[in-house]
């Protein structure tokens, strides 16, 4: 039996009891050593809800300790590139709650740390490990696409703002709304599918049209983030829609929003190839091409689909044992987030913007 791996959870929040506490738990070479909120009374609630033996309220606590292995990352985004610098200058391996830094300088530095510490530094990418995903992406590679060329993803919701008021509608510190939210999701598997290219250039708009609207306050996703405040912040867009260029010639268009007029929320990544395409929304997935002169539509059946968390959490743990290579490099999010950057910087000047 391994040894077992001890963990310390900096962040107490929504996203660690929705997508990290069950499998950190359950996970047979993991043990969850501490867990740190600034909030010391959440931290000190979640450590007794999942037997966790110590709670602090300062991550600087958590990473001194000497037996902890792992620092996983659960905060709000300003914070994520300062507590893995840190975490990594002090040689623990670090895994973390996307988007990997608010600005294309911090998830540099996050890069340099992690090349400095010899440690293993991944930020989840869920989606790359679901059923649907795994099989686009075998398809792929066995050459049933044919070259990529063009692309359209996105997440656009009717009525999900999450927690209005809180740090998700503050700029300061989640760097953004909707694109930087949830934009991170499918940007990142579309670029996945194409082999991810090198981006070069980016245009982009966006849009808050929601901020005062009251009904928006109890949206299906106000649990996420902070409790919603009336009076609280709203300075990030609520719609972002872009384009972007890849140095091999494909292209992407992109649409994000938390709160938009539309008949239904969906969620899709869709790919047009030379020998076929395929579109995957709201979990189901679609392949058309054509066989012997006729075209096809081609529907897989899959497995249970999970969200991906758990077994994106597992492949770290694979990582860090040595048993696997990472599905995800650091150079991929440092693009990532320069391509966020880039589109809130088109948005502002209506220009495009070369990378």
């Amino acid at each position: 039996m391994t040894k077992k791996l001890k963990v310390g959870v900096i962040g107490a929040g929504g996203i660690f009891q929705w997508a990290h506490s069950e499998p950190l738990k359950n996970h047979p070479e993991l043990e969850i050593a501490a867990i740190c909120d600034i909030d010391f009374e959440k931290a000190k609630a979640a450590a007794e809800q999942h037997g966790i033996p110590q709670a602090f309220a300062d991550y600087r606590e958590v990473i001194a300790i000497p037996e902890i292995d792992i620092i996983d990352i659960c905060t709000p985004n300003l914070f994520h590139s300062e507590i893995a610098v840190a975490a990594l200058e002090a040689g623990k391996h670090v895994f973390c709650e996307k988007p990997d830094a608010v600005s294309p300088e911090e998830a540099i530095r996050m890069k340099e740390a992690e090349e400095k510490s010899g440690k293993k530094l991944m930020v989840m990418r869920n989606n790359r490990f679901r059923p649907a995903s795994q099989y686009i992406k075998k398809w792929i590679e066995g050459g049933n696409l044919g070259q990529a060329y063009a692309g359209r993803c996105g997440w656009t919701r009717r009525r999900g703002i999450p927690g209005k008021g809180g740090w998700f509608t503050t700029k300061e510190l989640s760097g953004g709304g909707p694109l930087i939210d949830l934009g991170v999701h499918f940007i990142d598997l579309a670029m996945w599918f194409m082999g991810n290219p090198k981006p070069v250039s980016v245009s982009g708009a966006t849009y808050t049209k929601f901020a005062d609207a009251e009904d928006i306050a109890g949206s299906e996703h106000s649990k996420f983030g902070s409790k919603s405040e009336d009076e609280g912040t709203f300075d990030v867009e609520d719609l972002a829609i872009g384009f972007i260029r890849f140095d091999n010639g494909a292209s992407l268009q992109i649409e994000f929003s938390w709160a938009s007029n539309i008949e239904q929320e969906e969620n899709f990544v869709e790919l047009r190839g030379t020998k076929a395409g395929f579109r995957f929304s709201n979990g189901k997935l679609g392949l058309y091409g054509e066989d012997h002169g006729v075209v096809t539509d081609t529907v897989p059946h899959l497995g249970q689909d999970t969200g991906g968390h758990g077994e994106n959490l597992s492949h770290f743990i694979d990582v860090v044992q040595g048993r696997v290579e990472p599905i995800f490099t650091i150079d991929q999010g440092v693009d990532m987030i320069k391509i966020l950057s880039a589109i809130y910087e088109s948005a502002r000047t209506g220009s495009e913007v070369k990378l």
